[in-house]
């Protein structure tokens, strides 16, 4: 291949490299803008009296599509397992962030959840979004000590959260931690792909928007 050619070819692989990563290039130890939300919920979405703080809030269904990050919004995924519903919740996180153009990053939790929290916080995203069952007794002991990070969990909640910690849970989820059981009855089944696609775009709706702190309940 002639020197020219090669290095356009090169170049065209490294764009292609770029495109495909989307924003994670960027350098997360940069100065991030505040983040503005792109649109607003629709009526519905919450209550017409502010929710008081641990509160659950039911939301019409599909009230909070309108709703989306700036570009580059800054993310982490924090899982823990490999169960059906961590993976389906990943998944569903994973494709809002693509259609978002959410600069997203991943932490797996090991045998030590709170180590795990600790590396997301310490990278300094805007929201850290939690999936899996095994991170609520850990997040109940952190949050509470770093209130100014933002954490969303799905699937589940915690028992007396603070107002940097948002929730969403339906009919089928909804643990809140060891010896706590959960809201109500569990079923796997329920963590379907629209389902849980809903809840991401729900709670960052929530979030985006500065109700914190409280509870969303989904069907």
């Amino acid at each position: 291949m002639p020197p020219r050619t090669h290095l356009v070819a090169v170049v065209a692989a490294v764009s292609l490299v770029l495109g495909l990563a989307g924003c994670a290039t960027a350098d997360w130890n940069s100065p991030q803008p505040p983040t503005t939300p792109i649109g607003t919920p629709a009526a519905g979405f919450m209550p017409e009296v502010e929710p008081s703080p641990e509160a659950t809030v039911n939301p019409d269904a599909g009230s909070w599509a309108d709703v989306r990050p700036s570009p580059g919004y800054r993310v982490v995924l924090l899982t823990s397992g490999d169960d059906v519903t961590t993976q389906s919740i990943s998944t569903a996180v994973t494709e809002w962030a693509q259609e978002s153009d959410v600069d997203l990053r991943r932490v797996e939790a090991g045998a030590d959840p709170i180590v795990a929290i600790v590396d997301a916080m310490e990278m300094k995203p805007e929201l850290i979004v939690t999936a899996g069952e095994d991170l609520i007794d850990a997040l109940a002991i952190v949050t509470p000590n770093h209130l100014d990070i933002r954490f969303l969990v799905l699937g589940a909640e915690l028992a007396e959260p603070t107002y940097n910690v948002t929730a969403v849970d339906w009919s089928g989820a909804g643990f809140r931690g060891e010896g706590l059981g959960t809201a109500t009855h569990f079923d796997e089944s329920s963590f379907t792909p629209e389902r849980c696609a809903d809840a991401i775009r729900a709670g960052a709706a929530a979030v985006l928007t500065g109700t914190t702190g409280i509870v969303l309940w989904i069907e």
